[in-house]
């Protein structure tokens, strides 16, 4: 018997890309024969994620849903075009199963394999399942979602697919240790870190919020250091003062970025929101307010239990500038609390989603 293949389909973003390679991870511990094709998107930040790992790439021409009418006519070209696709990797394949793994770019690959009785799963890591989710949730065979509150979400017939197992994240993220992340990052040992960093893509919000918070940084220099991560392309005004700062556009060591951090300010995906937990970070979080409030619901989910502090993005930024100087000057300069927070995330971690997801996968494959 030949060695089972795996399609997983989605991309756009590393939201929907990290989980699906944490689960590709455990599939090779169960079957190491095993093999994962993605079915990505052609946006820059797949090719990025995806490029140095193991697994065959395949990019589809799918177009998110449009904003107007007038994109709609390519939009509906590119999904006829990725099913099609779709169509002729599933024959040529013969997957044992199939991992939506959410957004766009998991639709078309994902609704041909049903049609063609191929098991679906899906991953929902967000505490409120997308339109793109909302729609697979028909054909998926399994959705296994983070948390609980997702559920009453979906429509009641397809509750009885939910697995609430946590968000699938890469076993280093829990695993590195602070020693590794201060030598990898040429930190200082005896200075705590603030981590800042917007998700794989950066946050200009952010970005303008810390220069306008130098003065404040500034002031903790003797006690703090900081690694900021900007994203690709984005822009930032770097202070000039002694604050020992680390920038870097793009982090493909999040594991060791968690661990040598004692405080981050970040946005709240679904991911982030399980790295946090799994690593124990404390963070100020400052939800994505452009995604139907998706993140802050998020950010709720680990507020109500003390893991997070929330800073609303007001969309300016000396308002955002204002509302993080209160929290942030506290948290500088209040280990203890630092402390109970990491304590609070650490027990909302869920380490055995990928485990989870890979054994379901997996038993489509024996």
């Amino acid at each position: 018997m030949s060695d089972p293949i795996y399609l997983f389909a989605g991309g756009g973003t590393g939201g929907h890309l990290y989980p699906a390679l944490a689960v590709a991870e455990e599939l090779k511990v169960i079957q190491p024969g095993a093999r994962v094709v993605f079915a990505c998107s052609d946006r820059a930040i797949d090719n990025k994620i995806l490029a140095d790992t193991d697994h065959a790439i395949v990019c589809q021409p799918i177009r998110p849903l449009p904003r107007s009418f007038a994109g709609w006519p390519r939009f509906l070209d590119s999904y006829i075009r990725s099913s099609r696709l779709g169509r002729d990797l599933l024959e040529d394949l013969k997957p044992a199963a199939v991992l939506a793994g959410g957004g766009f770019a998991a639709v078309p690959v994902a609704v041909k394999a049903a049609k063609a009785s191929i098991p679906v799963a899906v991953l929902n890591p967000d505490a409120v399942p997308g339109l793109a989710n909302r729609n697979l949730a028909r054909y998926a065979d399994a959705i296994f979602t983070q948390f609980e509150s997702t559920t009453g979400h979906f429509q009641g017939r397809f509750t009885s697919k939910i697995n609430c197992v946590g968000c699938p994240i890469r076993k280093a993220i829990s695993e590195a240790t602070r020693d590794e992340g201060i030598d990898f990052f040429g930190l200082q040992p005896d200075l705590k870190t603030l981590l800042v960093v917007g998700g794989s893509g950066g946050a200009q919000a952010i970005n303008d919020a810390i220069g306008a918070l130098g003065n404040l940084l500034e002031e903790f220099a003797q006690t703090w250091q900081v690694i900021h991560v900007t994203g690709p392309d984005k822009i930032f005004s770097p202070s000039c003062g002694p604050l020992h700062t680390v920038r870097l556009e793009y982090c493909d060591r999040m594991d060791l970025a968690y661990a040598a951090a004692d405080l981050a300010i970040t946005r709240s995906g679904a991911v982030t929101a399980a790295e946090l937990t799994a690593s124990g970070t404390p963070a100020i979080v400052l939800p994505y307010p452009h995604a139907g409030g998706h993140q802050m619901l998020n950010a709720e989910e680990l507020s109500s239990c003390g893991a997070v502090s929330v800073v609303e993005d007001a969309g300016n930024v000396q308002a955002n500038a204002s509302r993080l100087s209160e929290v942030l000057r506290s948290l500088l300069g209040d280990s203890g609390q630092l402390e109970v927070m990491s304590s609070n995330s650490k027990a909302l971690a869920k380490p055995q989603a990928a485990p989870h997801v890979a054994k379901w996968l997996a038993s489509r494959g024996d």
